[in-house]
């Protein structure tokens, strides 16, 4: 896909302070995205995958400036807004849109379904006041609902209604950009395949750029276009969906792939089973993140810089070891 990226996030870090009061040194810091670079264009989706606690969502919040970076910018259609002020950012407020995770504390429960569509719409001076209900109902048959839904409060409908309220909510005002954080992760299983075919129609037919934000490849991979693997803050892989799912670059992402059911003819893989629990991002491992956990690994993991470097085809990797046929460590190595 060529053309300037919609958004450009470059080089963009998040660090939280934990605990407070006196001295200052008794406070410690969360690094919880690292140093983190990616591009997205018009019409595209990119999909965004990693373990809970990896730093997705913080990463997803920072792209739209509902968080401003510690350090790095972000950039949207060409103007970097990563300083811009609430009175700056609101016209581009329209431009780029979230959709949450849980469908149940997204809505407001005191108003009604069509007011909340309308309030964005009448916010953004998208239509005069006798077309807002019009809008509305054009909103709400967009995702599949009946436009009466419109007069019922959010504790009359299901998870997944609620859900297709809140994507209408979000396209009603004609964003440019999603960031869709987790979109179907509190759904019904039964459910989250309707919803992921919805979004996915949406965004063909609007040609939105969309970061579909999840830990659940079988989803990403019904969506995206490109696969962006974060781990611990870093991140470890980057590429076309279709060579990441067929043959990862990173020993992290294989693990992930392992780990996903696979269906009846697939092909048999070698199973990279993930040991331990994810690092305390308080006190990273030192060099590759993941070398405490992979099976992979070598001396030099423990002192390498994470850099993404070309993998070919499209791809870039974090592994150092990336040009060597992977082979598993003798038992107990780089698990200290």
């Amino acid at each position: 896909m060529t053309g300037q990226a919609l958004l450009k996030v470059d080089r963009v870090s998040k660090s939280f302070a934990r605990g407070s009061g006196w001295p200052a040194r008794s406070r410690s810091v969360v690094r919880a995205v690292s140093d983190v670079s990616f591009a997205l264009r018009s019409g595209e989706v990119l999909g965004l995958v990693g373990e809970s606690g990896s730093g997705k969502s913080t990463l997803g919040r920072m792209a739209i400036r509902l968080l401003e970076p510690s350090a790095g910018q972000v950039s949207y259609d060409g103007r970097a807004i990563t300083h811009l002020s609430g009175r700056a950012l609101r016209p581009l407020r329209r431009q780029m849109q979230p959709i949450f995770q849980d469908p149940y504390t997204s809505l407001n429960p005191k108003i009604r379904i069509g007011e909340t569509i309308a309030e964005g719409i009448r916010l953004h001076g998208l239509a005069p006041k006798s077309e807002i209900r019009d809008r509305v109902a054009v909103s709400l048959k967009r995702v599949g609902l009946d436009p009466a839904f419109g007069r019922r409060y959010p504790k009359a409908l299901s998870g997944g209604q609620r859900q297709r309220v809140a994507i209408a909510r979000a396209l009603s005002v004609e964003p440019r950009l999603v960031v869709a954080d987790e979109p179907v992760s509190a759904l019904d299983v039964s459910i989250q395949a309707e919803i992921v075919d919805l979004m996915k129609d949406l965004q063909e037919n609007a040609r939105l750029a969309m970061l579909f934000i999840s830990h659940d490849l079988r989803v990403v991979r019904q969506l995206a276009d490109r696969i962006a693997v974060l781990y611990l803050g870093h991140l470890v892989e980057m590429g076309p969906a279709d060579r990441v799912f067929s043959d990862p670059a990173h020993p992290y992402t294989e693990a992930l792939l392992d780990a996903m059911p696979s269906h009846p003819g697939a092909p048999k893989r070698r199973k990279i089973v993930l040991r331990g629990e994810l690092p305390n991002p308080i006190s990273p491992p030192s060099g590759c993140v993941f070398h405490p956990r992979c099976p992979y690994a070598i001396a030099a993991c423990k002192t390498a810089p994470m850099t993404l470097r070309s993998a070919g085809d499209g791809r870039a990797t974090a592994c150092i070891r990336d040009d060597i046929e992977l082979k598993p460590a003798v038992s107990g190595a780089g698990h200290g």
